[in-house]
């Protein structure tokens, strides 16, 4: 590896990759379930049951939650099966990205997409009658941003295709906001930023694992693109971003105490802290601790807002 005017390469790429990544499905319905992604739907669904608790000032009606998380799922599945089919030439070219359904055939395109209507069809509707149509609303703009915005324009052209495009991920605490109050505020807007700014740190951290994968197939993801050190300082810069947000939530929302205080201040912190150490000591592990404190710096973060709102 080589850290000077260059990216931080891997030397070597570890078939199947760690997350979002490869595996083949052994099955025909594991395959289509491998098309929504269902491990970028956990860290959606992580941040949506806490922000509807903080909505509602307590647990909001179990009824609510659960036909917002199954709305939520879908629309975000049907969303992540749209980029896998826009995608499935470049996946192909891509190691961490060669066993999914579309390149190995295990699903045809077509399948793939009536399969995506169905999921936003579904989603629309459920949220719609189990929410409210602001919330089927914002659903379905998350969707088409991220299919317009991220993976037809940015992905392929702009070394800022995370941190645009990465916008649609930040959506669903606007929904879950949403299906409790019908309205949004600033405490969602808030809560948008928390995860608009912790998404570039959290992706580049992986794309630096991953360069070598990106550059094979002409996608200018900032850590395959720039110098190390260049990315580094955007990791550093959307890091203190996030730190602040987090923090400028306690004032806006009015009803968070102590214990979310401790926690965001430690989390962000050490989240800080693993982020600066990587430009220190670049390595192909280090990026991968940064990347996988990244996802339990946001469980912790939203597990801690909703237990301190219903303590």
């Amino acid at each position: 590896m080589s850290v000077g005017s260059r990216p931080l390469v891997p030397s070597r790429l570890a078939p199947g990759g760690v997350v979002h990544g490869g595996r083949k499905p052994r099955s025909r319905a594991g395959a289509f379930v491998a098309l929504t992604k269902p491990r970028i739907i956990e860290l959606l669904l992580i941040t949506t049951v806490p922000t509807m608790v903080l909505a509602q000032g307590g647990w909001p009606s179990t009824s609510l939650v659960l036909l917002t998380l199954v709305g939520g799922s879908f629309a975000a599945g049907g969303a992540n099966t749209v980029n896998m089919y826009i995608d499935r030439d470049i996946d192909a070219l891509m190691e961490r990205t060669r066993h999914r359904p579309l390149v190995t055939g295990a699903v045809a395109p077509k399948e793939a997409l009536v399969f995506a209507f169905v999921l936003e069809a579904v989603a629309f509707v459920v949220l719609w009658v189990g929410a409210n149509f602001l919330a089927a609303c914002l659903a379905l703009s998350a969707t088409a941003f991220y299919i317009v915005v991220y993976t037809l324009w940015l992905k392929r052209t702009s070394t800022q295709n995370i941190v645009i495009g990465g916008a649609a991920g930040a959506v669903p605490v606007l929904v879950g906001w949403a299906a409790v109050t019908s309205t949004l505020s600033w405490t969602p807007v808030v809560l948008f930023a928390v995860i608009f700014f912790w998404t570039p740190p959290h992706f580049w951290a992986l794309a630096i694992r991953y360069a070598d994968d990106y550059r094979s197939a002409n996608v200018p993801m900032l850590p395959a693109i720039v110098p190390f050190r260049a990315a580094h300082v955007q990791m550093v810069a959307h890091t203190v971003l996030l730190v602040i947000s987090s923090l400028v939530l306690i004032p806006v929302s009015g009803n968070l105490g102590a214990l979310y205080t401790v926690a965001a201040v430690t989390l962000g912190l050490v989240f800080l802290g693993a982020t600066i150490r990587l430009g220190r000591q670049p390595s192909e592990s280090a990026s991968m601790r940064v990347f996988g404190f990244s996802i339990s710096y946001v469980t912790l973060l939203f597990a801690s807002l909703m237990v301190d709102v219903l303590l």
